[in-house]
């Protein structure tokens, strides 16, 4: 067949590393996170080095915009799969450097409309996700459908990073929405009608209480534009749905035990009126006593619709002829938000505001706060990201077992690669005092290291 390249790509920098024209027609793809918010100069001038070994087919860069890296044609090197990438269009997409790798919204959304674009020019009209290993590569697909594979699959690494490997049925189910419209995916994953279908079981598979965190932090961000503040949602979220973990959470999708009546009052809810879930729910009276009662719970297709639900009774709930949370938008911080909303009656726990609030510090949930939510954007002010730096080496198997070294502390880490060195370097901070932390805990450890901006 005839192969084409996007019509998306704004810079071309064509890699060594590939193998010639394909032997199988286009039928998979496989997005992967670079680790790094890194432009497609960057990452392009990176893959143009034979000694890299390593290419794609496309780079989207930190400000989403589209690299060419390999013509489709021809078969990058970028899944540690040879039979894969045969038939794989690959995508490297800028994220963050540490767990669990996620993307800017932009980026997020460049894949979405680059996939669209992918599957049209190869004739396809429906991108798969079946999210296990052996029933992928077992799967013929028919000759108008797509299917997602995942680097993770084929070497042991963490790539595409749990932020992205929660949201690839979403991504399935928009490309394949934008298919059949024959239309671009939306712009603004705000909105109700083109909202992501998250559900709770993906945040729970991720592996670590951390990683499930930061993936409810970013879905949050994305699609919550109520104006309450972004590390105060995610903390009731991780709270009350025991990190989307309860029955509750998982059979219904309700991440904050919203029952189907609540304070007798009315507001546009997100909730269809009608979905249920029937539990046996524990409370507490005033006194901190524990008591029992069967309610109904409100039924959510995805974990979406269940913030914006939430969001909307908090903005809409009245006590009387006033607002129960009147002020809840305009709180300076999370302490004062997350009183007004125990101050309204929103939980009957003698302890709610201190777990909240010790969420939020535990994780660092506040990184958003004094942003605008449901567009990824950033300040304007600039600000300082530290890293500790562990080495430069040489050879890549003397960084590999100082990688290794590092990571049996608890210190999250990664290698990157600057001129003929490679670096070990541990975390992204903002905070220069969580830097000085690791580089004593590896000083410690007799671990020669130093404190770099980045």
């Amino acid at each position: 067949m005839a192969y084409t390249n996007s019509s998306l790509v704004s810079y071309t920098k064509l890699s060594p590393c590939n193998s010639g024209t394909r032997t199988h027609s286009i039928d998979r793809i496989t997005p992967h996170c670079i680790v790094g918010q890194l432009s497609v100069e960057s990452a392009g001038e990176w893959f143009s080095h034979e000694s890299t070994q390593a290419s794609c087919n496309y780079v989207i860069g930190a400000d989403a915009r589209v690299g060419l890296i390999v013509p489709e044609s021809q078969r990058s090197w970028c899944s540690s799969s040879r039979e894969n990438d045969q038939r794989a269009v690959t995508i490297e997409c800028a994220s963050e450097k540490t767990h669990p790798y996620a993307f800017k919204t932009g980026v997020y959304m460049k894949l979405i409309e680059l996939c669209t674009d992918i599957c049209k020019r190869n004739g396809k009209k429906k991108l798969i996700w079946l999210g296990d290993k052996a029933k992928t590569l077992s799967y013929q697909p028919a000759s108008d459908e797509m299917i997602l594979t995942v680097h993770r699959w084929f070497a042991n690494k963490e790539c595409p990073g749990d932020w992205l490997y929660a949201r690839l049925g979403d991504l399935a189910v928009k490309v394949t929405a934008a298919l059949q419209k024959d239309a671009k995916p939306a712009e603004n994953p705000a909105k109700p009608e083109t909202m992501s279908s998250t559900q709770a079981k993906e945040i729970h598979a991720l592996a670590s209480e951390k990683a499930k965190a930061a993936a409810m932090l970013e879905l949050v961000h994305r699609c919550d534009s109520s104006g309450i503040l972004n590390s105060v949602t995610t903390a009731q979220m991780i709270l009350e749905s025991g990190y989307c973990g309860t029955d509750l959470a998982l059979n219904a999708n309700n991440c904050f035990g919203m029952k189907c009546s609540l304070s007798n009052n009315a507001w546009p809810p997100v909730w269809d009126g009608k979905s249920s879930y029937t539990k046996i729910t524990a409370e507490q009276d005033k006194a901190g006593n524990e008591y029992h009662i069967k309610a109904a719970f409100r039924k959510y297709p995805c974990v979406e619709n269940s913030i914006k639900d939430h969001a909307a009774y908090l903005l809409g709930a009245m006590n009387g002829s006033k607002k129960r949370y009147a002020g809840l938008t305009d709180a300076k911080n999370y302490k004062e938000a997350i009183h007004i909303i125990k101050s309204g009656g929103y939980a009957t726990d003698v302890k709610y505001e201190s777990k909240i609030c010790s969420i939020i510090e535990r994780y660092g949930l506040d990184k958003y706060d004094g942003q605008t939510s449901g567009s990824g954007t950033a300040p304007a002010a600039k600000t300082v990201t530290y890293t500790v730096q562990a080495g430069a080496f040489s050879e890549k198997k003397n960084a590999q077992a100082m990688l290794k070294k590092v990571k049996k502390l608890g210190i999250d880490c990664f290698i990157k690669q600057s001129d003929r060195f490679y670096l070990v370097q541990c975390g992204a901070f903002s905070v220069k005092e969580n830097a000085d932390k690791i580089m004593k805990k590896l000083q410690d450890a007799r671990i020669d290291s130093f404190i770099k901006e980045i």
